[in-house]
């Protein structure tokens, strides 16, 4: 039986339900994942809770990232088999036993990193290297400030830039948080 969470209008968590879903066909560029792990993100809230713009007109999945294994491939689909380990991150419709996802949107995951680890993973690590790659190309030597080197953002960053032997500067709100900076 495949099942989601739905929320079928905005509010708390009173407003989440689990329904039955059909398992859906893939088209000929998407990979059908039965999902073993979902990441849960501030943004799920703020769409659950009606901050931001409702995006459907009935029962709204929420969850944008996670982690499964393929289940079947669309005809164009390359690259990617059934049983492969996969992580993605695509808004929305994350909270289910299954989910179509673009090829193009996944990622193969090594043995050493695990499922849970993945789908909690996905959005922080490309936000990560978006801001140090695309959204300034930071180089070496340069100083960079993380406010809340701590959090959810803030860490991996600190991490990656000091594996590119960055210099760095931290900035964290608590002082017992300092330690993880």
């Amino acid at each position: 039986m495949a099942y989601a969470i739905v929320s079928s209008k905005p509010g708390g968590t009173e407003v989440l339900r689990k329904i039955e879903i059909v398992l859906p066909v893939p088209s000929a560029t998407d990979v059908l994942i039965r999902q073993t792990a979902v990441g849960v993100n501030f943004i799920d809230v703020y769409f659950r809770s009606g901050l931001y713009p409702w995006p459907v007109d009935k029962d709204l999945i929420l969850g944008s990232e996670g982690a499964g294994v393929v289940e079947s491939v669309g005809s164009e689909v390359s690259g990617f088999s059934v049983g492969d380990r996969v992580a993605y991150t695509v808004p929305n419709g994350g909270y289910a036993t299954h989910r179509l996802v673009p090829a193009a949107s996944l990622v193969h995951l090594p043995d050493h990193i695990n499922d849970k680890e993945a789908a909690a993973a996905m959005l922080r690590g490309l936000t990560t290297y978006y801001l140090l790659h695309d959204s300034y190309q930071v180089a070496s030597g340069e100083i960079v400030l993380f406010h809340t080197a701590a959090g959810g953002v803030g860490y991996p960053c600190r991490a990656m830039a000091k594996g590119k032997r960055r210099a760095r500067h931290r900035h964290c709100r608590r002082s017992r948080k300092m330690q993880d900076c």
